[in-house]
């Protein structure tokens, strides 16, 4: 079966920015002289930036509304994006080879447009895809497969067709569970690899070692 369509996921995916994602709490606790618990950022995965914003600042007793810290936490992703950010491993190798081959590609992803936009601008991987969809589109999260289906329809090809590159377990099973073949990125965020790599339908543990899909 030729694969006609991929939709990458970004952070963690295509690019190397778990980390600043991973820490940004802790990171910005530290900016106002502040020591973060040790749990923290663990404890943020599972918030919204908005609601990790508004933890830090009260449990914290930061001198802040929510929406300044919220302004200050976006302009750290922000800057991280526009300065640091980089592909991962092998991966503009892949799209050249995929775009080469006549696949058409979509970037699903949970970061918000002017992020995404400025990480993928600063990576220079848009070229290679025909545009990028997110959960702010969907007004769903990643918990529901809508943000997928949209770029699906874009990509205007059938979804066995298609496949889902994801590092993260949980979107992962969301992207199988609606219908899609699925591709495991390994990304150290992720801890539960037996998992990504029992469910999904391929298994990538480096874009450098990446072979066709077919």
């Amino acid at each position: 079966m030729r694969l006609q369509g991929a939709i990458f996921d970004m952070d963690g995916t295509l690019l190397d920015s778990m980390q600043a994602w991973r820490s940004l709490g802790s990171s910005f606790l530290r900016r106002q002289g502040k020591e973060p618990d040790g749990e923290l950022d663990r404890m943020l995965r599972a918030m919204s930036m908005e609601g990790g914003a508004a933890y830090c600042v009260e449990q914290y007793g930061l001198s802040m509304e929510p929406e300044e810290a919220i302004r200050l936490m976006h302009t750290e992703i922000e800057n991280f994006y526009r300065l640091r950010v980089a592909p991962k491993a092998g991966v503009e190798r892949m799209l050249s080879l995929l775009k080469m081959q006549g696949v058409w590609m979509y970037v699903a992803t949970a970061t918000d447009h002017p992020l995404a936009d400025i990480a993928m601008d600063r990576a220079g991987l848009m070229k290679y895809f025909r545009g990028m969809v997110t959960c702010g589109d969907a007004g769903r999260g990643k918990e529901d497969p809508e943000v997928y289906e949209m770029a699906l329809r874009r990509l205007r090809c059938r979804k066995e067709d298609a496949v889902v590159f994801e590092d993260a377990l949980f979107a992962l099973r969301t992207a199988k569970a609606a219908g899609f073949r699925t591709a495991a990125v390994y990304d150290p965020s992720e801890p539960d690899q037996g998992a990504m790599k029992a469910e999904a339908d391929y298994y990538i543990r480096s874009f450098e070692d990446w072979t066709e899909i077919g």
